[in-house]
């Protein structure tokens, strides 16, 4: 048998909103380093090193790419493509488009298809479970990965395991939905079923020909996509037009469902989908009295708490069961029983427009960073950090004016068409209208202040001229 590359393909463009206030639209949980030193996106990447030589393949966000490449840098990925969402919709048009992608690229692969915001403690058993799968992938099944339940939990789907296939894998018989406790109960029980993963093992080939069979919309959809896609160093933004096409739909529902090829292997590996913050105590060291804490935190008379603390105290007595989790502008405080509502609370902040839903105070940008330090009717108070090298956009405002004094390191500023260089305890003023940019040509950071004063201070009063990072 023919023995086809294996290419990494990682679903990064989720938004982790049942990790609020810590993970936001902006920077979801897979970005967050919730368990060790690494994030959840670079650990996924570190367990395929020893699967693979082939650069992975992620699909990401827009909004959310410039993190995910300096976290692959950070680790040291070299090679990786960014295939970029212009829409979500769903891990079924994610997955088709990268499977058309590593088509035109590889003509056949296989495609490991991995979440990108899970944790597993066994890196080991992990890799073993995918080698056994490969040989049945590579003969054209579906692979999938289950768990085996520790719980009768109601937040994950479940597969009832059928008949026995070569190298210990089992044929599908059903994909069901999260059930309640006693279904979940009897499911374990009764039916020996696993949870479901969302992790896969496919041939690009046999994926493509199932489907074209079973969901043509999501297959036409992304063959446009790819087809009239744009390419540039490592970057490949999908057609817009073509992928909001494609239905918004998992790829269990559009296809492992229906097909008659799905299989699956049981994975024993210390897995977590980190999916609520009661999933996070549950993978957390814990203290005598079973608290997880992480920063500057003081308990007293406190039981199986979780306690995130940001860049203040956080002190709590006589708690039992509670999640304690502080940001600079959120706090958020429930049972830990009650963790899965989280998510019904950002979609209320969603409703009301806040911001809060959406970005932290310090806000990543792929020329540094800025965080609001203060804001009023008709100002707004930012600092700004502009890495070495780094530029903003070439852009104006209608709307606001702008003061920059710089804290430390060297400005370039290109104000109309003056270019200066600013140093230590210097300012400029920037005009309603002027067009402007702002450069570091130094090498250490850039560190300024931005005083903002006009009627309207939204961020979407920025026209960009041109821009080093491809933006609108």
């Amino acid at each position: 048998m023919e023995h086809l590359p294996l290419v990494p393909v990682v679903l990064c463009g989720g938004t982790g909103t049942r990790l609020w206030p810590l993970s936001r639209e902006r920077l979801p949980k897979q970005f967050l380093c919730l368990q060790g030193e690494h994030s959840l996106l670079q650990q996924t990447l570190q367990r395929c090193a020893s699967l693979t030589t082939q650069p992975p393949l992620l699909l990401a966000a827009e909004a959310t790419r410039f993190i995910a490449a300096a976290q692959l840098d950070e680790i040291g990925v070299q090679g990786a493509t960014l295939l970029l969402e212009p829409v979500q919709r769903g891990t079924a048009a994610a997955i088709a488009s990268a499977a058309c992608h590593l088509q035109r690229t590889h003509d056949d692969a296989l495609m490991l298809v991995l979440p990108s915001d899970h944790l597993l403690r066994d890196s080991v058993a992990f890799a073993a479970s995918v080698r056994a799968a490969t040989e049945a992938a590579q003969a054209g099944l579906l692979m999938t990965f289950g768990i085996r339940p520790d719980a009768p939990e109601t937040g994950y789907g479940y597969l009832q395991p059928g008949a026995t296939l070569a190298g210990g894998a089992r044929r599908v018989d059903a994909f069901i939905e999260k059930p309640e406790r006693e279904r979940a109960a009897w499911l374990i029980e009764a039916r020996h079923c696993l949870w479901n993963s969302g992790m896969f093992l496919f041939r690009c080939r046999s994926l493509l020909q199932e489907l074209k069979a079973h969901a043509p919309q999501v297959h036409a959809a992304a063959v446009r996509a790819v087809q009239n896609a744009a390419h540039a160093d490592g970057i490949v933004r999908l057609d817009a037009h073509a992928y909001a096409d494609s239905p918004d739909i998992s790829i269990d529902h559009a296809l492992m469902e229906h097909t008659s090829n799905a299989a699956l292997l049981p994975l024993d590996a210390g897995w977590s989908d980190i999916g609520s913050w009661s999933s996070v105590w549950d993978n957390a060291p814990h203290d005598a009295d079973g608290n997880a804490i992480r920063g500057d935190v003081l308990l007293d008379d406190c039981r199986d708490c979780h306690v995130h603390a940001g860049r203040r105290l956080v002190s709590a007595c006589g708690l039992d069961g509670i999640v304690i989790v502080d940001t600079d502008d959120a706090l958020l405080v429930l049972p830990k029983a009650e963790a899965q509502r989280t998510r019904e609370l950002v979609q209320r902040l969603q409703q009301q427009g806040r911001p809060e839903c959406r970005d932290h105070p310090a806000v990543r940008r792929p020329w540094g960073r800025y965080q609001s330090i203060a804001r009023g009717e008709r100002f707004q108070v930012k600092r700004i950090t502009v890495q070495p090298g780094a530029s903003l956009s070439l852009q104006m405002h209608h709307h606001r004016a702008e003061h920059w004094i710089v804290v430390s390191g060297t400005a370039r500023v290109t104000q109309g068409e003056q270019t200066y260089l600013l140093g230590e305890n210097q300012s400029a003023y920037i005009g309603v209208g002027v067009v402007h940019t702002l450069a570091n040509p130094g090498k250490l950071p850039l560190e300024l202040i931005e005083v903002q004063c006009g009627g309207y201070l939204g961020e979407d009063d920025i026209v960009r001229l041109s821009d080093p990072y491809g933006r609108n």
